[in-house]
């Protein structure tokens, strides 16, 4: 494995009744306590946030997309500011998507060849195009610590055959992004496809586990199945990777689903939903997720969460935060995005003592039916 000397995965613990995992990944940028969650920084900014909120919620690594900043302001340029870290002056690891998804999610713009995709931008109609070799280039020139595979998405429904060939298709760019893969200080990561079939879905977790990668992705799941597939899928598929490298599903992060991926042997998470609810005046609680635009909160004197240590709930009420949210301040959205984020990284932390604890099953029961 080329990236042997930068990366490597300690498994601390692992549960005794389930498939969830305590670990550490070391990379370049430092070390990442798993299970984590990764907070999303579309455009090389978690929105909202400063990188000194980002540090206080407690932020071990954050996402950014390779696809949006190959658009604006272009790979090149960041390069030339010495990568993402330098750009952006985060000196922690980051991930960056591979682009696949968002050009599946940009289907009825787009052209899939066996070479690759050609897809017209939304905003401007200009035509863009990426293959496994582009997208390696331009991540590459971004330095994350960590880069995806170039992927075909299925959607959900989606019949079997095209399933097979996506998958198909997805084990062929795999082979071509290794070979142009050159950075002994970037770990590439292969995703797992398959749609919705059990059968797909082991053969391509057997495929893309004969590459010795530093860690392995599940994909193609949270395009709007039912949570019942979303698990069953996971259920099958985590534990057929390798078991001494880090795991992540991508795209998925509420609390529920954070239990319920860790529970399955998952150790790396991310998702938007923490900001994008926060900017519609949604946050979590360890009593279910709630909005603050609902008039009980209107004489509030308490936090958005009691039991939370966030900045937002340490210094301000309900009724204060509603009272920003109402007269559109942005302030609002900053408390509640440094809350949701805190939330869940504290929330998965504290899921990571138990397994360390031997405690993950009773933790598992207090909150199954009330986060």
């Amino acid at each position: 494995m080329k990236n042997k000397n930068h990366f490597s995965f300690e498994l601390l613990k692992e549960d005794k009744n389930t498939h969830a995992r305590a670990g550490i990944l070391h990379t370049p940028h430092g070390d990442i306590e798993t299970p984590i969650f990764m907070p999303v920084g579309t455009h090389s900014s978690v929105k909202m946030l400063t990188n000194h909120h980002l540090k206080e919620t407690g932020a071990q690594i954050i996402l950014s997309n390779s696809f949006h900043l190959f658009l604006r302001p272009g790979n090149k340029l960041i390069k030339e500011f010495g990568g993402l870290h330098k750009w952006m002056n985060w000196d922690k690891p980051i991930l960056t998507d591979s682009g696949g998804f968002q050009v599946f999610s940009l289907a009825h713009l787009n052209n899939i060849t066996e070479d690759g995709v050609k897809f017209k931008e939304p905003k401007t109609g200009d035509e863009y195009y990426i293959n496994p070799e582009i997208s390696m280039e331009i991540q590459q020139d971004l330095g994350p610590d960590i880069a995806m595979a170039f992927d075909q998405c299925a959607p959900y429904p989606c019949d079997y055959d095209n399933a097979v060939k996506a998958m198909e298709r997805t084990h062929r760019w795999l082979e071509r992004c290794y070979k142009a893969h050159t950075r002994e200080d970037q770990a590439l990561f292969p995703i797992v496809q398959g749609a919705f079939f059990d059968d797909l879905r082991r053969e391509s977790a057997k495929v893309i586990s004969t590459y010795d990668a530093v860690g392995y992705a599940i994909g193609g799941v949270s395009v709007g199945e039912p949570t019942e597939l979303k698990n069953h899928l996971v259920e099958l598929t985590a534990p057929l990777l390798p078991n001494n490298k880090p795991r992540y599903l991508m795209g998925v992060g509420t609390p529920i689903d954070l239990l319920e991926g860790v529970k399955r042997g998952v150790d790396m998470f991310d998702c938007v939903l923490p900001t994008r609810n926060a900017r519609h005046g949604s946050f979590f609680t360890y009593e279910g997720k709630k909005n603050i635009k609902n008039k009980m909160f209107e004489k509030d004197h308490s936090p958005l969460d009691v039991n939370c240590d966030c900045y937002a709930c340490q210094n301000h009420t309900k009724a204060y935060i509603r009272h920003l949210y109402r007269m559109g301040e942005a302030t609002a959205s900053i408390l509640i995005s440094i809350h949701n984020i805190r939330f869940l990284i504290k929330f998965i932390h504290d899921m990571r003592e138990s397994i360390l604890n031997d405690s993950f099953e009773d933790f598992y029961k207090q909150y199954i039916n009330k986060i």
